[in-house]
């Protein structure tokens, strides 16, 4: 898995091959100018310490010359920074667009199986830690390795034994750096995800917090929360402390390497095989620089760890697959009578429990079809199939002839005007949610729609008319008030076919009698479907298709069904009973 999600990341950054590049390159020259510094210094040493007179013009000229290198590390390693971290939010900033186009392009069957709170943790939280990740680890651990084998280079050209001597305890730091790393990993990954978890928790209390309130669910809720928490409480405790042990585990080997290349050293210049004391000063800032690195690296690793356990996440977000894409035939649907026809229909949700089966249904262009019956008998599903939500199983649902399958998605949805039980209203002004529907209407358009709707007089009573920002879903305006501004959505751009599910639920009688008639002329000539719980609204339909467990058990009018004296009669006088 962790290979799949490293070749992912390099597929990222293969779009900015030229910066990275430029870091590598950056990044090694950097590293050959710092340690050419202590080579440099232990000639200074050699000067001043050299039987005889001090030699102060070679020294001041040493001096400048580190001086200098000094300042053009410096320049590089501000300029390696620059490009890094401009390469780093680049690949973040692809990383949350796909992912967001991704969320965009799912089946409604994932995101009605998922935790909302889940995935808005994986675009946001872990694609932080990855960024921190990738601007934190890459540069330090490139660099790291760069300055080990360079570092070596240079010693082994000082001292072949000495540099022999310090190798053959690399392999501690090493073992060292693995056994935190395969530990980190597990810990950090757990991490990530209860955290996910908890970020859905507190997405769906906040998002249901009068309900929650209501039914003073307060302690349950926060029990909940503390359990969660003190899991990742855990998990986070225990990935800390692994990584929390690299810097003083590392620290006591690089302590070792120290003490050794000194002791080396001494002999080595006592013994006057030519190793000068300068050699052994450059020497022993070598060993420094050659351990340092595997305190940084063994640091690093764990920050990596963490970085591809949230990888890993946001990656199997991006991999699921989407909504299966229109037939390589697919033509626009155009020029829209409203003729449909259900034939043979089968779907269900999960194999094995079979919701509609064998369905057979026809209506007419411009018929009013009110779908009615008891909960979860299939009436949204009815819907979902219609806008291709869901796919039907087997059989075809046909528009004037043609199979919605052999149709664009777009062009199919763009030809049904929906209006549903639950509102959806933008951060944005009244004006700009109402034009959603149609984004080049004029404002007068705008005004004539909800005047006809009737959300014109409350409209004009907010502070800024329609110019008003209402906030995220609606702000302060009242459930009633929210749904006329769906309904008014629909008045203004008039499609050839409408969906009602319940599009009336939350507003007073009075307004619904005046929007019923609103809707009895947008309906004029418009093939309709009408889901109601409320059978008063649905008596001047033409077909009323009566469902229960999947089936439609009874279709016919208002006054054939009760004369029938069945299963919508029942319903019927159960709403009016004394």
């Amino acid at each position: 898995m962790r290979k799949i999600t490293l070749s992912t990341l390099l597929r990222y950054l293969k779009k900015y091959k030229f910066s990275f590049l430029a870091t590598l390159l950056l990044s090694v020259a950097t590293v050959l100018l710092t340690l050419y510094v202590p080579i440099l210094i232990g000639r200074a040493i050699d000067n001043i310490i050299a039987p005889g007179q001090v030699n102060f013009a070679s020294v001041l000229r040493i001096l400048i010359q580190i001086i200098v290198l000094v300042g053009i590390t410096a320049a590089l390693q501000w300029i390696m920074n620059v490009i890094n971290n401009k390469l780093t939010y680049h690949v973040v900033r692809d990383i949350r667009n796909d992912a967001f186009e991704k969320i965009n392009r799912f089946p409604l069957s994932y995101i009605d199986s998922h935790s909302h709170g889940d995935m808005v943790s994986r675009v946001i939280a872990d694609v932080d830690q990855l960024s921190d990740g990738l601007l934190l680890g890459f540069t330090q651990l490139f660099t790291g390795i760069v300055t080990i084998i360079a570092t070596l280079i240079f010693m082994l050209v000082l001292n072949v034994w000495i540099a022999l001597a310090v190798v053959l305890i690399t392999p501690l730091s090493l073992f060292v750096a693995k056994f935190i790393a395969t530990r980190t990993y597990s810990m950090f990954k757990l991490q990530s995800e209860t955290r996910g978890e908890q970020t859905a928790l507190i997405n769906e209390m906040i998002g249901e917090q009068k309900t929650v309130q209501a039914f003073s669910h307060e302690t349950e809720n926060l029990k909940k929360f503390d359990e969660i928490n003190k899991r990742l409480q855990n998990f986070s405790l225990r990935a800390i402390f692994f990584s929390s042990i690299t810097n003083p585990a590392t620290r006591f080997v690089n302590s070792i390497v120290y003490m050794l290349v000194g002791l080396l050293g001494a002999l080595a210049v006592i013994s006057g095989n030519g190793f000068t004391v300068g050699a052994l000063s450059s020497f022993l800032s070598y060993a420094n620089q050659y351990t340092k690195p595997f305190n940084e690296i063994s640091g690093v690793i764990t920050e990596l760890q963490n970085a591809f356990a949230c990888a890993d996440r946001i990656f199997h977000l991006i991999r699921r697959p989407t909504e299966p894409a229109d037939a390589p035939d697919a033509h626009v649907l155009k020029q829209v009578h409203g003729h449909i026809v259900f034939d043979h229909v089968f779907f269900s949700y999960r194999k094995n429990h079979p919701l509609i089966e064998d369905l057979n249904l026809h209506f007419k262009a411009g018929q009013r079809i009110a779908i009615v019956g008891p909960t979860g008998c299939g009436k949204t599903t009815l819907i979902n199939l219609l806008m291709r939500f869901y796919d039907v199983d087997a059989g075809s649902i046909q528009i004037d002839g043609q199979d919605i399958r052999s149709v664009t998605r777009q062009s199919l949805r763009e030809n049904f005007g929906m209006v549903l039980q639950e509102t959806w209203l933008k951060n944005t002004t009244v004006k700009e949610n109402i034009r959603m529907s149609k984004p080049g209407a004029t404002d007068e358009e705008v005004i004539a729609a909800a005047k006809t709707t009737h959300a014109h007089s409350f409209i004009k009573r907010l502070p800024n008319g329609y110019d008003t920002i209402i906030g995220e879903d609606g702000g302060s305006l009242s459930q009633g008030q929210k749904q006329l501004l769906c309904i008014t959505r629909i008045m203004l751009c008039k499609p050839p076919m409408l969906i009602l599910d319940e599009a009336t639920s939350s507003i007073d009688t009075r307004t619904e009698i005046k929007i019923q008639r609103a809707f009895q002329k947008l309906m004029e000539g418009r093939t309709s479907f009408i889901v109601a719980h409320r059978l008063s609204t649905i008596q001047e339909a033409d077909v009323i298709l009566v469902m229960n467990k999947g089936r439609i058990v009874e279709q016919g009018t208002h006054a054939s069904l009760l004369k029938r004296g069945g299963f919508y009669a029942e319903l019927y006088n159960s709403q009016f009973a004394e």
